[in-house]
């Protein structure tokens, strides 16, 4: 599984995942693409570890970027990696193209201390905008038009935290973002990006 965006696209968003990855920690990235996120977190916090993607060419790219990567679909889980394995489990800007949500969260905080994810807000006030316009959004975070688009999770801020307090995950932080501006207030309305750090209650009791 490839994330749908450029990864640069969302460099405010790296940033403020790089901030809460400790020195020389363990990391997977779960939709890589060309390994920058791994990158910057290699340079900035001395950390290692793998990215996951299942486009080819992603593969190809974080080779040339000198990240270790491996080639699979997260759809089949994360069998592969033993519990623990890793301090930080990350999925940007991808949980919303992965079908088989519930599994692959518990999967993140099964092989990983913390997860961290960020997706595009369907809440945010100009998507409600377009559908009671009558049409599906686009904008920046959604790119696509509707036949065209690899997202098949359509949800909200809002929608995130029920399955979270119904899956018994616990939100460590959460940020919300707008035009990369920090949004407080009504994020579930304001916000076009949300970013988690989730953890396991075993872990935070």
């Amino acid at each position: 599984m490839s994330t749908p965006h450029s990864r640069m696209d969302g460099r405010f968003d790296f940033l403020h995942i790089a901030r809460w990855i400790r020195e020389n920690e363990r990391v997977l990235d779960l939709g890589c693409g060309d390994g920058a996120l791994l990158s910057l977190l290699k340079r900035e916090k001395n950390a290692r570890g793998y990215g996951v993607d299942l486009d080819a060419k992603n593969v190809a790219a974080c080779i040339r970027n000198g990240v270790n990567v491996l080639q699979f679909n997260l759809e089949r889980g994360l069998s592969g990696f033993e519990d623990n394995s890793f301090d930080h489990v990350i999925m940007s800007l991808s949980l919303q193209t992965v079908r088989h949500t519930v599994p692959i969260l518990k999967e993140m905080l099964r092989v990983g201390h913390e997860a961290v994810v960020s997706f595009p807000n369907f809440g945010f006030a100009p998507h409600r905008a377009a559908i009671a316009a009558g049409r599906m959004p686009v904008s920046r975070h959604l790119p696509y038009q509707w036949f065209n688009s690899p997202n098949v999770r359509f949800f909200t801020i809002a929608d995130f935290e029920a399955l979270c307090a119904e899956e018994n995950i616990v939100i460590l932080e959460c940020l919300s973002f707008a035009d990369g501006a920090f949004i407080t207030d009504d994020p579930n309305l304001n916000a076009e990006v949300a970013l988690y750090r989730l953890g396991r209650p075993d872990l935070t009791a």
